[in-house]
């Protein structure tokens, strides 16, 4: 088999190699930072994913080096492979800005404002960008679809009236699981993840769906309304399982774990699939070797204030020196600063609360 040969690709003015046949997001991925469009729908893993929210638009402003004519429209970069030559913008072009914000505005069109409640919130791909990219109000005004809450099985609840059609559930199931028992039902505006007949989600790796789905479609009932994963320090953690890898991130509060995910990259995509039995029912702390703090890459509030380091704790710098140029004066005789205070008067040694009379001649 011949060895693939590398492309240059060019995306906002940073020039890098890559194997032919990668894709835009793929090639931006490479370098990182800013410059990675968002993916709500595309996912590594899962084969087939991509091209059904169209967060990650680009603009092509030159095909190759055969062809250098630009794309009239922008492209999906999770769909869209890279050619020798080609001249990729993303946030430096004021279209994807414009376009962007117009694909958020449809996906928060049906979408509740749930945030205060859902379970999501503050690991939520979406809120990230509506932060972003999206906008103050909305100009829907339509009611919202709305949908009744469905219980797939004992420990995943269904809340459609979030849920953005990304497909990753359905995907999830259809490869990592023997069967599949649900899907996308019905067309267009009426189009819903739904399981077929009722069925129950009851295979060994099925709790997959939760980890993979960007917003808070599906949740875990074991952890819902149990607290706020701001609150909750993410540790990595393993044990000896017989179906799994046994790798998982343990979200904790002292020695009482709340939940267990499996653990993710800097994109959000998940490392390891873990089983039901590891993220469902092993939520005691002797159940899991504790590896240290997780590393969490995503701008995200759970980053917020945690901690790094095999101690997990590191204590601040004292600043207060490096501003005045000394050491700040913890003792001070107020009598040496103050004119109001008369020298022979000790407040100390006053009975009781001081008044004006304490201080008369």
């Amino acid at each position: 088999m011949a060895d693939i040969p590398n492309i240059k690709v060019t995306i906002d003015n940073i020039t890098i190699e890559v194997p032919a046949g990668t894709t835009i997001l793929e090639a931006a991925r490479k370098i990182g930072g800013d410059v990675t469009p968002p993916a709500m729908c595309y996912y590594s893993k899962l084969k087939g994913s991509g091209g059904k929210c169209r967060t990650c638009l680009v603009e092509v402003s030159k095909g190759s080096e055969k062809d250098p004519r630009p794309m009239p429209k922008l492209v999906a970069s999770c769909r869209t492979g890279v050619m020798d030559g080609m001249e990729v913008k993303n946030i430096t072009s004021d279209k994807v800005k414009d376009g962007r914000a117009g694909v958020v505005e449809f996906l928060l069109l049906n979408h509740p404002l749930d945030c205060p409640v859902c379970d999501q919130a503050g690991e939520c791909h979406l809120q990230d960008l509506g932060y972003e990219h999206g906008k103050e109000g909305t100009r829907n005004d339509f009611p919202r679809r709305t949908f009744e809450k469905h219980d797939l099985g004992p420990n995943i609840q269904l809340h459609m009236n979030r849920c953005i059609l990304c497909y990753r559930c359905v995907f999830t199931a259809d490869q990592l699981t023997e069967k599949r028992c649900h899907g996308v039902l019905d067309r267009g505006e009426h189009a819903e993840i739904a399981t077929f007949i009722e069925k129950n989600l009851d295979n060994e790796f099925i709790g997959n769906v939760i980890d993979v789905c960007p917003v808070g479609a599906l949740t875990d009932k074991t952890f819902r309304f149990k607290n706020r994963v701001w609150f909750l320090k993410p540790m990595d953690a393993h044990r000896d399982c017989p179906t799994c890898s046994g790798k998982a991130r343990v979200w904790t509060r002292g020695n009482e774990v709340f939940r267990v995910t499996a653990r993710k990259d800097q994109w959000g995509e998940v490392e390891d699939w873990i089983c039901n039995e590891c993220r469902f029912e092993k939520k005691d702390i002797n159940d899991w070797v504790i590896e240290g703090p997780s590393d969490i890459d995503r701008h995200s509030v759970i980053s917020q204030g945690h901690y790094q380091g095999d101690v997990g704790t590191v204590k601040p710098q004292e600043t207060l020196p490096e501003v005045m140029g000394r050491d700040p004066k913890l003792l001070m005789n107020i009598h040496d600063v103050s004119e109001v205070n008369k020298p022979n008067r000790d407040l100390s040694l006053i009975d009781g609360p001081a008044h004006s009379t304490n201080f008369q001649d």
